[in-house]
Order: C-alpha cells, then structure tokens, then sequence
C-alpha cells in the first residue's frame, strides 16, 4: 500500500514541482535546522518539519541522511535509531518505530517528493553523515547524488558533510552541485583550490578566525553559520552579512532579518 501512495505522490507532484526556471529562493539567510520543528513541537527531521520550513518561506531547510545495512537512505540525525544501530539494521525493522507525531521514518525518496511539493524558495540542505568507514561514505554520497538527480532535484539542494571526502566525490561526480564543509579546520582558501562551494562552520570557528570571512567573501566562497541561535550571535552573523544562517529558532531570525 505505501509503495502504491508514493506512486500517487510522485505522479501528482510531478506537476507542482520547482524547475530551475521557475524557483525564486528567499533570501532571509534562514535555514531550520533539522526543518522548522521547535515552534510547533514538531520531530526534528520530520516531513512536518520540512513543510513548514516551507511554508514559512526560509532560505533553507537542512535535514540529515544515513544508510541503513540494506542500502536504504533515511532521514535521521544520529548514527542509532530506536536504541538500533542503522548501519547495522534493515529499513524494515527501523520503520517499525514511528516519529512522535506518527509519521513513518522517512527516506531520502520521499523526503525530497515532498521537499520538491509547492515549493520555489526553500533550499534542501542535505546533510550526508559520514559512515564507518571512507569507502561506504563514498558510497552513500554517490547513492545520495544518484537519488537526488533522478528526482530532478539538483537544483534545489545543497550538499553539507563533515567529510570532506565525500563532498569531493559530490563535486568529481558533477562539478556544478553546491557542497559546504561542516569541520571548520579548512580555510576558504583551500576550499576554493578544492573545488568546495561553501564554509558552514560551527559559529565559533569564524569568531576565532575572523579573516576567514574576509577570504571567503573575495575567493566567493559562501558563508554559513551553525547553530545560531542566540539573539546576539544572529546580530554578529546578520552584521557580517552571512550568505546562510543555520539556526534552531528560524522563526526568531526571520524576525531578525526583516526588521528594518
């Protein structure tokens, strides 16, 4: 039955879906973090979640994806499930455990169909969680790319990771996807010589090396701050004119960034 739904879905989608020709992206800095989850008690991660990060209008909706032991891409954000191991547990038994408010855990499949549904100004921000070794992360990446592209998705995402691995692979695979390093241990201009979009560093990394944004901006390597969720901070980051700011109160620097 829900292979039959998410055929149903895809069909109807396929006629309400950005093209890159018709997407205007907002550009208020703001992307939920995990999607916009903590007004509305939401579960982190959740399809309810990306919606209304949607309907809100953010720049941004960012969401987390691990590959279970039988090669299915979900969307969660720590490396156990459920108190299961998901490099060790099929999507079958994951499943089994709903999210708070019902929902099925999602899969990557599905939450891009639903990220792509009425939507022309909400970035995906896809975080690829690095796996237990080099080789299968590389692999998740590809399966990642592969799952995006045939959804007709690319230009809605940007690819986030710790790995800076798998982001290469992203950028060898298609040098025209968006890719933003999460470690914070890279300047922009090494990032720039390697072919990395973006510096998407925890918020203290640019308080340490405030000539990073400087270097960033000049070598057009875009900035993204996380999680940023302090009036003040999102005042310093608004002030120094981030491209994104990643933030688990999005309602608050929506506010932030509209004020005149």
């Amino acid at each position: 039955m829900r292979c039959i739904v998410l055929l149903i879905t895809m069909i109807l989608i396929g006629s309400c879906s950005a093209t890159k020709e018709t997407v205007n992206f907002s550009q208020n800095k703001v992307v939920a973090h995990r999607g916009a989850w903590k007004a509305k008690n939401l579960p982190e991660n959740s399809i309810a979640a990306l919606k209304e990060a949607i309907r809100k209008q953010y720049a941004g909706s960012e969401f987390d994806v691990r590959m279970t032991v039988n090669d299915s891409l979900i969307i969660t954000h720590d490396p156990d499930y459920a108190s299961l191991n998901i490099e060790e547990t099929s999507y079958e038994d994951l499943s089994k455990f709903p999210l708070k408010n019902g929902e099925i855990l999602p899969t990557l499949r599905e939450y891009i169909l639903a990220g792509l549904e009425n939507n022309t100004t909400t970035r995906l921000v896809c975080e690829i969680k690095p796996s237990k070794n080099k080789e299968r992360g590389l692999l998740i990446a590809e399966k990642v790319y592969q799952m995006v592209n045939e959804l007709k998705a690319q230009h809605m995402v940007i690819y986030i990771s710790f790995s800076y691995d798998i982001l290469k692979r992203l950028e060898e695979l298609n040098p025209e996807v968006h890719t933003q390093y999460l470690d914070g241990s890279k300047s922009p201009e090494v990032l720039k010589r390697d072919g990395i979009d973006g510096a998407d560093y925890y918020l203290s990394v640019f308080k340490k090396h405030p000539e990073w944004i400087t270097s960033a901006k000049k070598n057009k390597i875009a900035l993204n701050a996380w999680t940023v969720n302090e009036e003040d901070e999102m005042e310093w980051f608004l002030k120094n004119n981030f491209d994104f700011i990643t933030t688990n109160e999005p309602e608050l620097l929506l506010k932030k960034t509209t004020q005149p």
